[in-house]
Formats: C-alpha cells, structure tokens, sequence
C-alpha cells in the first residue's frame, strides 16, 4: 500500500454526461467542484440518467469560468449555458430525494437537450449545496451534503479491482465484453498501486492532504452495463458481480466517500489510508 497513488480525476459537470479528466480539482464538502451541480429533468421534475436514456452518456459538458458549461453531443451545435441566477426554484426528484434547483435562464439550453434526446427536458442547476440535498442520513454525519451525485460526494475505484473484475469476466460466458473500461463505473478519483479490493476494508484515506472517510461500498446500477462511447448495452459487469461481488443484495464495485477537509488533490498524489 506504500505506492498507492491518485492515478486520475473525473469531473461530470452534468449529471450521466461525459466526465472531463482533470489534472487536479479542489475538494468542496459535497463533491469535486464543479461535479454533478447541473442535471436534465423531465416534465414531472425527475432527473434524467443513463439508466433511462442511454444516448445522455454521449452527450458532453465542459466546464466554464464561473460554473457554467459548454454542452456538445453528435449531431448538435456546441451551446454555452452560464449559470443562472437564483431568482426561482423548481422541485427535483432525484431518487428518494426531492430537492430544489434553478432552470438554466435560456429556454435554448432547455430546447437543446430536448432535440437531442427527443424528450421534454430541462436543465437545471443547483445554486447551494452547501444546504440543498443531505447525504442519506443512514450514512451520513451531521451537516453532510452532496450536489446531484447517486447519493455521496464521490466515489473511488482502483485499478487493481477492475483488472481483478476484467479477469473474471474473462473466465465467464461474456468474455466477448471485456475487458471494460473505468469509466463504465463512472468514478471521481482512481487509486493504482493497491491489491484487488483492497479497498473494502478503508474506513477513511488521504489522498494528497485531503482526508475522505468512506461512507459506503457502492452498489452497481444498469449503468455499468453502458458503453460510454456508444451507448449500446451488454450484460457486463452486472452479470460478473452477481456471481462474485454481492454484498447485502447490492452488486458492488468501488467505495462512495466524504471529504471531511478541504483542499486540492492532483493526479500522483500519494494515497495514505489512515483507519480500516
């Protein structure tokens, strides 16, 4: 574990958007900035994702100065979306949570993701997540929030259990799938330089001087099954993980975490597990 490193960053400014890899990225207590502050809903107010719409995981979002985003999907024109101002609220259900966003102010950003998907959608952004959404409080200390993340601030892989993963999915009927890539899980932080699954038994690290407690193992969605590049869906890694990561009646792969310092972390840095 003494060569464990922070081998990538993902940001997703959009929630089920394309992540960006950054350099580096500065640790706010609901998340990375800039991650999962903006997502679609539909006309009843639900968030949109990849579980229901595929083709999201196409479509791109690239962050700018001041927390907008530059939005671009296959066959669409780039758009700019600037932060709105907080002059209005709307309702969002994003799972069991219901929370309140602003709608982005240019109805042509709501029109864009509507002709993209070919459904009725609007953007929407979420101005203070510093109050807006509790992490589940079965898991969660006091204060704790997160922005339109599944359910915690971030979540962390290592490459050691996906190559572990990849080898079982060699040995099984769905060879043909493999080996996945990382960013079928969708993760803010990767770790190299662990043992496989190694990670099971963390209850709080430092990555850089930046210290994260781990809230909970991550259960795996349909989303995993997503070829981030194409969109087209396969039975892997659910089907591997039903066979060999099942804990609790949750198919698992990495851990969902919380920062409980703030700070920037960068790609190298070293990553120190504190308490198992």
């Amino acid at each position: 574990m003494g060569n464990a490193r922070l081998q990538s960053i993902h940001v997703h400014p959009v929630k089920a958007f394309r992540g960006l890899a950054p350099g580096e990225a500065d640790v706010e207590p609901w998340g990375l900035a800039g991650d999962r502050r903006w997502a679609l809903i539909d006309d009843g107010g639900k968030v949109v994702t990849q579980r229901r719409e595929p083709r999201v995981a196409l479509a791109a979002a690239e962050l700018l100065p001041g927390g907008g985003v530059r939005l671009s999907a296959p066959g669409m024109e780039p758009l700019e979306v600037p932060v709105p101002r907080p002059v209005g609220t709307v309702p969002v259900a994003i799972f069991r949570d219901k929370v309140e966003a602003v709608p982005a102010e240019d109805a042509a950003a709501h029109a864009w993701c509507s002709d993209y998907l070919g459904a009725d959608v609007r953007l929407v952004h979420m101005d203070d997540p510093a109050t807006r959404r509790p992490v589940d409080p079965q898991y969660a200390l006091d204060g704790e929030t997160v922005s339109f993340a599944d359910g915690f601030p971030l979540l962390l892989t290592t490459t050691a259990s996906l190559d572990a993963l990849n080898s079982l999915i060699a040995q099984d009927d769905h060879a043909d799938e493999g080996p996945l890539p990382m960013d079928r899980f969708r993760p803010n932080v990767v770790v190299s330089g662990t043992d496989a699954w190694a990670e099971d038994d963390w209850s709080r690290l430092a990555i850089g001087e930046v210290v994260f407690r781990v809230a909970k193992t991550c259960g795996r969605c349909v989303v995993t099954t997503t070829d981030q590049s194409t969109a087209a869906r396969g039975r892997e890694p659910l089907h591997t993980l039903g066979r060999h990561r099942r804990l609790g009646g949750k198919l698992v792969f990495g851990q969902n975490l919380v920062a409980r310092s703030r700070g920037t972390i960068r790609v190298g840095d070293p990553v120190t597990i504190l308490d198992r």
